[in-house]
This record gives structure tokens, sequence and C-alpha cells, in this order.
């Protein structure tokens, strides 16, 4: 397995992670233990949840009850800020919130540290600077190694940046954010900034919620149980006529390659400008498997350019 740095920090992560949102609601304890114990077997080191994964906790639980010894070893990331309560009163970025959250995290996990600690999201009535601060407490403190972020826009990474240098604080070393060859709108404005700064990216919803699996056809029978197929939602925002038309031009692409649309989904993002780690979610061994796998292509300069003609965001 290959390890990158994530940015310019030293943090070092594997080259595919495992994303942890599956633990405690669409997989149980003993689930969860097979997903992880074949994720470590395999040389994922990065392992990224979040506090409201699993119905709100359980994902943190579970991995707090499996990994033992073994947290020493991994690399571990959780976010904080999308609501843990019905009321709204449990969430965003403020000082206060922070010092709770990381408590009842540390405390689900059942570890001393956490060594990526993510705002889910942004807050609009929280300035950057609050946050950031009580971030930098939290790392001087031991309770955490490195901040970063998911879901900001742009012009709120750039104002991270900037508020952390200028008030001589620890900054986000990573944005985690959807991206892949069907979502590529972080292209525009995102990207830049990362690489302007030495942010790095992890990636998730790498198959478009399977989209790019390879596993649906335009105008066939859906796979029964499958994500897009009992999910109105996603299956209303992937299955657009732009996307089927990608998608197709994509398994002639691979096809002639004698290339799996995974392998291309994989590969086309470990080759991305920025990008340390790609997180995806397991529910089997056997996925993590597959995943790891398919990052193996080396996609050639005249192959990531038809990519490009054929997935550039619009």
């Amino acid at each position: 397995m290959e390890t990158r740095n994530l940015g310019k920090s030293g943090l070092r992560v594997s080259s595919v992670g495992l994303g942890c949102n599956n633990f405690g609601m669409r997989i149980d304890l003993e689930a969860t233990r097979k997903v992880i114990d074949k994720a470590i077997d395999l040389g994922i080191t990065l392992f990224d949840t979040a506090d409201v994964y699993g119905n709100r906790g359980g994902s943190e639980e579970l991995m707090g009850q499996v990994l033992g010894e073994r947290r020493k070893s991994i690399v571990l990331a959780t976010k904080f800020g999308i609501p843990m309560d019905d009321t709204d009163a449990l969430k965003g970025g403020s000082r206060r919130y922070i010092m709770s959250a990381v408590e009842a995290s540390l405390k689900r996990l059942k570890t001393d540290w956490i060594d990526l600690y993510q705002l889910h999201t942004t807050d609009p009535l929280t300035p950057i600077e609050e946050t950031l601060s009580a971030l930098d407490d939290l790392i001087r403190q031991g309770k955490v190694r490195y901040v970063g972020c998911s879901n900001l826009p742009a012009w709120q990474v750039v104002e991270a940046h900037w508020t952390a240098r200028d008030r001589g604080l620890n900054g986000f070393v990573s944005c985690q954010d959807e991206y892949s060859l069907l979502v590529r709108g972080i292209d525009r404005e995102l990207m830049p900034a990362m690489s302007a700064y030495g942010i790095g990216l992890l990636p998730y919803f790498p198959l478009a919620s399977g989209l790019l699996t390879g596993k649906y056809k335009r105008n066939a029978e859906m796979p029964e149980g499958a994500r897009l197929t009992v999910t109105q939602r996603l299956s209303d925002r992937y299955m657009s006529e732009r996307n089927w038309a990608i998608v197709e031009k994509l398994e002639s692409f691979c096809a002639e390659r004698e290339r799996t649309m995974l392998e291309l989904a994989f590969s086309w993002l470990a080759s991305r400008p920025n990008v340390s780690s790609v997180i995806a979610g397991a529910t089997k061994p056997e996925q993590v498997e597959q995943n790891v796998k398919a990052a193996d292509w080396r996609l050639t300069q005249d192959e990531l350019a038809e990519i490009d003609r054929i997935t550039a965001a619009e």
C-alpha cells in the first residue's frame, strides 16, 4: 500500500482510506470487525469516521470496541459540527461545542487522542478564528494531532488559512469533499486553493454512490438492494442524462484497456493533484480488497487527457 503525506503536513496516510460511515448503521459489531481487520491486513492506515455516523455515535463506539491496541498503528480521523441532537443545540464550530464534542468522541473511540479532527461543515454563526483557536488548544493539549475541514467552500478554506497564519494558529492540513469522475465541481476553485496552500484532499463518494461501479445500466432493471435502487434522493441526483452519457463513454474507455470502472474511478482519483487518500466505505471485507486493488492502475498523460475530455465539469 502506497503512503502519502497529508498535504504539506508530516502526517502519512495510506493512498486508500476506509470510510467508516457504514459502521453502526448498515453493519453491526461483528461485520464491522471483519471490515476493519481486512483493512488493517491490507495496509490501510487511514480510518475516517464522524461523530454523527452510525445514528449519532454508533460508528465511533464500534470502532472503539474493535480497534484495541491496533489503534496506535493507524491514523484515526473523525469529524464534528453536524447536529448530534434533534434540537440543533449540539452542533457547530464554537469553542463551547468543540470542547464537549471532542471529549465525547474520545470516550466513544476509547482513545486519548485523535489524529485528524475535522470540521464537518461550515458554521455561519461562529467566526473561523474562534473555531481555529479552540482546535489549536486541543493540539497543544495533545488531544488532537492535526485538524482539517470538510464541505467548506473555497473562500472559507482561504479565509481559514490566512486567519491561522495571521494569528499563529495550527491551520487545516486537509479538506474532505465529494470528488469523482462525475462530480468535479471542486476543480474550479477549491483545488487551486489547496494547491496554493499545500492542503491535502481526502475525496469521498469516489464511486458516485455506486454509479461508477458498472453494475447500473441505463434503461435496465436496477440491482436488488443496491444503494441507488433503495435511496430515491441519490438516484435522482446521480442518474441524470449527463451522467449516463459520461458513464457509457467511460465504460468504453475501460473496455478498450481491459480494465474495470472501479479501477478507473480509484486510479484517476489517486492521480489527481492534492489527493492524499481516497476515502471509500465498505460493508464487506471483499469490498475493501477490491478498493485497494483498484488504485493500482497508473494512467498515462494521454489517458488522463482523454478522461478530462469526457468528464470535465460543466
